[in-house]
């Protein structure tokens, strides 16, 4: 309990109770948790709502304890000092608006759906930009067991001009491109080509742990407020105007049938609203998000996924090359001859045969069992024709031999 009220500086029990106990049917342990700090000294109400809520925070001595409790890495929010009027009484002082309490409201669902614990929170973060300007994130989370390391949240009450929240945008943008000190410009433009290799050259990548998907540090918009109409139009207008933050880029050299999309170097943006959360069985765990760019409405771990990022990219690669040795494949057969006599195709090592032969001639028209047959032919007649000339050389070779007579006396001339 000390530690949230560090953290988020005020809160109603019933916003402790949703963050810290959402198991529990009703926050009467979370009130009666805070009455018993009360009475230590710790706690203390600061006004009471018109809800009628009241708003508790933490005193001088709760605030010590809270800064010991919470780990080093978690800033603590700045003590609420009771105040009094001209003759010694406390004032119950307001300050606490409608955003303020939408702040708390988010993290306390969220956290009561699964991500992260309130120590997984931290308040008005800031993001200071190199012209001066310093960019404060409403709420930011880490809730890694859950599937989203780090995501940055900002809670607006359909009341702000879209075109303040694309600057928004576009300051989160140019402060997830900063470079981390010390880092080598040469290398990182080298490495922008490379998607993802490029982000351990900036300063985002030193600071939240990495995102687990391509792209930059999500951020969310928490929209409150209003009508229905009114949020989804707020909603559709901002993705209209901001699309050249978070949509991504066709990957360089694609080729044919290449349709998945290049999300490293965007920020990939979701919106949510309390009212749609309060009305789903599963709450934040529900499908309660949408991603900027996409129609349906899906679960946190699902709107921040990217099917039709690096994934696809490898799949349609795999079939691409797949199908081009198919078209080499299918090329390459209409190449392959076929024999002038008999019709049949050549073998691979046949047709690889002859086209090492250094003096093409007929037989290399000739499939193997063809050409054997023809050589066999070529050297039975090539025998029997030798075999002719030495008949032929040898019966010309041979002495004449002279006619005997009756008596076996040989005639003379």
């Amino acid at each position: 309990m000390l530690r949230a009220l560090g953290i988020f500086q005020r809160a109603t029990a019933d916003q402790l109770w949703r963050m810290l106990r959402p198991a529990d049917r009703h926050d009467r342990i979370t009130r009666d948790t805070l009455n018993a700090l009360k009475e230590t000294g710790l706690v203390r109400v600061e006004t009471r709502l018109e809800s009628g809520h009241q708003l508790w925070v933490l005193t001088e001595k709760g605030h010590k304890e809270a800064k010991l409790l919470l780990p080093k890495t978690v800033r603590i929010s700045a003590l609420r000092k009771l105040e009094y009027d001209d003759e010694g009484r406390p004032v119950h002082v307001d300050g606490y608006d409608e955003h303020a309490a939408a702040v708390t409201s988010t993290a306390a669902v969220l956290t009561g759906a699964g991500y992260g614990t309130p120590l997984s929170w931290q308040t008005e973060i800031a993001h200071r930009l190199p012209y001066g300007y310093t960019q404060y994130a409403d709420l930011t989370m880490r809730a890694s067991d859950a599937g989203v390391p780090a995501m940055l949240l900002e809670v607006h009450r359909v009341t702000e001009p879209v075109d303040e929240l694309v600057d928004k945008l576009r300051r989160y943008r140019d402060w997830f491109e900063l470079l981390a000190p010390k880092a080598d410009a040469t290398k990182e433009m080298a490495a922008r080509h490379h998607g993802v290799a490029v982000h351990g050259f900036r300063l985002w990548s030193r600071i939240y742990p990495a995102a687990g998907r391509e792209g930059y540090v999500p951020v969310a918009f928490v929209f409150t407020g209003k009508t229905a109409a009114q949020r989804a139009s707020r909603i559709q207008r901002l993705e209209q105007a901001a699309r050249r933050y978070f949509a991504g880029e066709p990957y360089p050299g694609r080729g044919a049938g290449i349709t998945a999309v290049d999300y490293h170097q965007a920020v990939p943006v979701v919106g949510t609203e309390p009212e749609r959360i309060t009305a789903d069985p599963a709450g934040a765990a529900g499908a309660v998000w949408r991603r900027l760019g996409r129609d349906e409405w899906q679960t946190l771990t699902q709107a921040l996924d990217n099917p039709d990022g690096e994934r696809l990219q490898q799949v349609q690669l795999r079939q691409a090359r797949r199908l081009q040795k198919e078209l080499e494949a299918a090329h390459r057969e209409a190449q392959r001859p076929v024999c002038t006599q008999c019709g049949t195709k050549f073998t691979d090592e046949r047709w690889q045969g002859t086209t090492r032969s250094p003096w093409p001639g007929a037989w290399d028209r000739l499939c193997g069992p063809c050409a054997t047959e023809a050589a066999d032919r070529a050297e039975a007649e090539r025998v029997a024709h030798r075999q002719a000339e030495e008949t032929e050389r040898a019966a010309a070779e041979a002495p004449a031999v002279k006619p005997r007579s009756r008596f076996g006396i040989r005639h003379r001339r």
